[in-house]
């Protein structure tokens, strides 16, 4: 009992240590810093990348933002990877004035696999681009968002992550968790890190790349979230990612339940696979390099997943000291307390905290704030089924929030007002 006390009390430095170190970073987005100079101006040439399944609803609204981008056109092209499509969306692209690829591999359908295709082609015709951005087909995008990009070009940053929006808060309480959470990231953990010299991640949509970074190795990722993978392989190389909050993207999230339970366990087993695949090479990154970049790059992907079990065997090792009467009572409920209010409902501090900030109207969002601590469980759920049963099958998350950007300035405003 000595011995499991002991460990119980390194498990709670463990985690408050943790936790500790998270706050510090995340005070670091109330400080506005001054902005990057340019190391050089030009105008760069960008493709837009835009991997879609079956998303004949949505693609047209996509390219008509990017047609509408406030930057020289003949210095943006549009290209569509219809990927394993059985619906006119090729057609619809290619009316758009999109460049359409047509890839058919039904076993491979995935949007790894579609990046990897495709830029593997432009990188073997050695195609005459300075830059690539990558949006979801669901996604709509603001008039300035190359523009701001091609900024951070200048500025010498060759990673870049857009600020993620969504079109659909208010929808009903799963768009409103999706939407809490993003706003989370991307002012806690986004612009925390790049105000602080540290590195954000890529985040599943509307990001930059220099099209120099992928050359020698192309888009070579293994896992569910390609995203984090590839965040993860540059840190590990030392590269810093950037971040632009004024490149705006809006994307659409499931409206129901069962698709919002399998879209999170597809993350959370992506995540995982990532731990498998680039735990170790980031701890010789941090040994190596000897960066607080890649000690941080180190501590998120052992944050969720990993700090995750250690929760459980600390709240495991309670009861049973609990039921050796090593614990009384009221001394186990403190201390499940302690682990779980915070939880719940802190998140939801937060959330108002960052609405605040932002300048985002509270009222039309309180059913949302109420039923975050229900989004948030669900994925406790989501992270607790994934340590012992991991499905890798993807599924498609259909879209059908068909949203114009003229209307981004209009109707989803007018939902938060």
């Amino acid at each position: 009992m000595k011995y499991l006390y002991v460990l119980q009390q390194a498990l709670v430095w463990v985690i408050t240590i943790f936790w500790i170190y998270q706050l510090m970073v995340s005070l670091c987005s109330l400080v506005k810093l001054k902005d990057k100079p340019f190391l050089k101006k030009k105008n760069h040439r960008f493709m837009a990348i835009i991997p879609a399944h079956n998303e004949e609803s949505v693609i047209l609204n996509l390219i008509e933002s990017l047609k509408q981008q406030n930057y020289p056109k003949e210095l943006l092209d549009i290209y569509v990877i219809a990927d394993n499509c059985t619906d006119n969306t090729a057609e619809i692209a290619r009316k758009a004035g999109a460049i359409v690829y047509e890839r058919f591999e039904p076993e491979k359908k995935t949007k790894g696999y579609a990046m990897q295709w495709f830029l593997a082609k432009k990188i073997e015709e050695n195609a005459p681009y300075d830059a690539f951005c990558v949006f979801d087909a669901d996604n709509i995008v603001d008039k300035e968002f190359i523009k701001n990009m091609n900024k951070k070009l200048c500025q010498g940053e060759e990673v870049v992550q857009g600020y993620r929006d969504i079109k659909n808060p208010t929808d009903n309480w799963i768009t409103a968790g999706y939407a809490i959470f993003y706003w989370t990231m991307n002012r806690f953990y986004h612009l925390a890190r790049y105000n602080l010299g540290l590195s954000p991640l890529i985040n599943g949509t509307g990001f930059m790349v220099k099209f120099d970074v992928i050359k020698p190795e192309g888009w070579n990722t293994k896992t569910l979230t390609e995203d984090i993978e590839f965040s993860l392989k540059n840190i590990i190389k030392g590269r810093k990612l950037g971040w632009a909050v004024d490149a705006k993207v809006y994307d659409e999230q499931p409206l129901g339940f069962i698709q919002s339970w399998k879209q999170r366990s597809r993350w959370t087993v992506g995540h995982i696979q990532c731990i498998q695949h680039y735990t170790k090479d980031l701890m010789l990154a941090v040994k190596k390099n000897k960066s607080l970049m890649n000690f941080d790059g180190f501590l998120y992907i052992i944050g969720s997943i990993p700090m995750f079990i250690v929760t459980l065997i600390l709240l495991a090792i309670n009861f049973i000291l609990y039921l050796g009467e090593g614990f009384t009572a009221s001394q186990l409920i403190d201390s499940y307390a302690r682990y779980i209010i915070p939880t719940f409902l802190l998140p939801i501090a937060t959330a108002i905290l960052i609405m605040v900030l932002d300048k985002r109207p509270i009222k039309p969002m309180v059913k949302g704030l109420i039923c975050y601590p229900l989004f948030l469980g669900s994925w406790l759920l989501i992270n607790f089924k994934c340590l012992f049963k991991r499905d890798t099958t993807w599924e498609k998350i259909n879209h059908v929030r068909a949203v114009k950007i003229n209307e981004v300035n209009g109707d989803i405003k007018k939902e938060l007002v």
